[in-house]
Formats: structure tokens, sequence, C-alpha cells
């Protein structure tokens, strides 16, 4: 995927409005729940994902839930508590827990999963609200931080740091080729206070390219995100030997659902190497990807790509 045609944004809704959980078919077709087995939602979100999979699973199933997001915690936990109707006395445990994923491997037992399934990136709850500071669209604070507790904001980053270390994150996560020039300006339009004059910042610095797909501002905002929430860091440490592959069964299955370059390439490598060394059994040989209908119906399913694999 060329994450400079795309704006990486995960679940979220559709042109109609209301919540939409992306590849959603594709990724329970893939996770495969059975009654009575153990799943993890590693990335709750609103709750999508984790509402199908508890359909599935029986009073005698458990589903364990994580969330960096305190507000989406809360939302998703007031969904799942309300099964349909002809479910309501056949629905699984459900466990809650505000922790990024990159802690399932300290925060659930070895070889306890029947799957685990990760939607990672940026969800609509968080970029449709200014307030959290995640859009150029908007007038909002320098925030960006997925966990509202974290200790690194944007504000730090875009006002304190200095700026071949600004340029840094800018080109290394935002894979912004112009990082100097954006850090540069930056750097002399201090203090910067909000998210709409970071983005006018921004755009001056570059000026108007013919053809320009995206906004001047997507790649520098996602560099600056992408640091904020350490969420590289966070997607090796759930793929490391220590945390799926630990926790999974043998027969388990791994769905993780990504929305640029930077995490489609971890996967893949993370998949490939346990393919190699017998911890996996790739069922994806390529990415699955968003058909017609989907991005049509929710646009932020464009930049989607779904890997899986099985525990062996």
């Amino acid at each position: 995927m060329d994450s400079k045609k795309n704006i990486p944004e995960r679940g979220g809704r559709g042109s109609k409005g209301g919540h939409v959980s992306v590849l959603s078919k594709e990724a329970i077709d893939f996770l495969d729940p059975k009654r009575g087995g153990v799943y993890i939602d590693a990335t709750l979100g609103l709750g999508g994902h984790s509402y199908e999979i508890a359909k599935r699973l029986g009073r005698q199933g458990r589903l364990i839930t994580f969330d960096k997001d305190t507000n989406a915690l809360e939302i998703a936990r007031k969904r799942l508590s309300t099964p349909p109707e002809e479910l309501k006395d056949d629905w699984p445990e459900i466990t809650f827990l505000h922790a990024s994923f990159a802690e399932v491997g300290t925060r659930v037992p070895t070889n306890v999963a029947d799957g685990l399934l990760a939607d990672v990136g940026l969800s609509s709850l968080q970029l449709d609200d200014p307030q959290r500071g995640f859009s150029f669209q908007a007038e909002g604070p320098l925030d960006m931080r997925m966990d509202p507790q974290g200790d690194r904001t944007a504000d730090q980053v875009v006002n304190r740091m200095d700026e071949e270390d600004l340029a840094n994150v800018i080109y290394e996560f935002g894979e912004e080729r112009r990082s100097r020039r954006i850090a540069r300006a930056i750097v002399r339009a201090r203090p910067i206070a909000t998210t709409a004059h970071l983005a006018q910042v921004i755009s001056s610095a570059l000026g108007t390219m013919k053809h320009q797909r995206i906004h001047p501002a997507t790649l520098t905002f996602q560099g600056i995100r992408i640091f904020v929430n350490r969420e590289l860091d966070d997607l090796k440490a759930l793929l490391s030997g220590d945390a799926a592959p630990r926790v999974l069964k043998p027969g388990g299955r791994l769905v993780i659902i990504s929305f640029h370059s930077l995490e489609d390439r971890i996967v893949k490598d993370a998949m490939r190497e346990g393919a190699s060394n017998g911890t996996y059994r790739v069922l994806t040989k390529k990415p699955v990807t968003a058909g017609d209908q989907e991005v049509e119906s929710n646009p932020r399913a464009r930049s989607a790509k779904l890997r899986a694999a099985e525990r062996i």
C-alpha cells in the first residue's frame, strides 16, 4: 500500500453515518470464532468486531478486549452489555481492559486464546472529535493521544522538540520526504497552539502542488500521531514471540487489519518470519482489501489491509 495516497484511519462512519467496522465480514471469516472459545479483540474501539465475535461464542465462551481509549471502552461496554434479544441468555463473558494491545503478552495466560483480532490505527471516534486533536480539518488542541492519560502529546512534539528530531519523526513515521522543510517552518512558527494552525503552517511551507491527492498536512499529522502513541512499537510488541504467538493455542487464528505501509510491513514480516520458524501457517498470500461496495459506503476502508495466520 502506498500510504502517501491514502489517509490511514480505521473503523469509522460510513457516508450515511453510524459506526462501521472495516472488513468486518472478512475479519470474522478468518478469525472463525467457535462456540465456547476464548477470543481477544486487541483493539476494541466502538465494539463492532467484538459484537460479531460475541454473537458466535455462546455463554460458555469468553471475549477479552483491549483499548487504550477510555472513551471507546465506555461506549463499547454499553453496546456489548445489551445482547440481541434472542441471545440474552447465551452471551459470553466479556472482559474489558484499559490497556494497549502491546500488553497482551502480560495480561493473557499462555495458550489460552482460540483467536486474536487487531484493527490497528486511528478510529473514527478519535478522528471525528476535534478536541482529541487528530484532525487537520478542524480546530482543536495539539493532543493526539489515543489514551487520554498518556504522557506524550502532540504539543510537546510540535513546540518543544528540536528541529532535527522533529524532521526525523515526520520522515520516519509520516514517510514525508519534505520533512526538513516542514520542521523548519514549524520551529519558526512557534508557539503553535492548535491543529488548524499547524495545518496552515505545513500548507504554507509546502505550497499547492498540481494533482495533489491528499491534504499537505496528512503525512505530518500521521507521523506525529504515530510517534505520540508509540503505535509501531506497540504493534511490534503484540506480534513478538512473547505476545500473540504465546497466548494463541495451536490452531488459533491471528487476524490483523492495518492502514498504512509502515504497519502492513511489520505485520507481513512478522507472519513471514513465523511461517519460516514453524510458528504460523499464513492464511493470506496477499493482503485482503475492501471491495468497491464497502469503500463506497465507508471511504475509510480504502486503505485497509487484512493479513491472517494460524498458530501451529
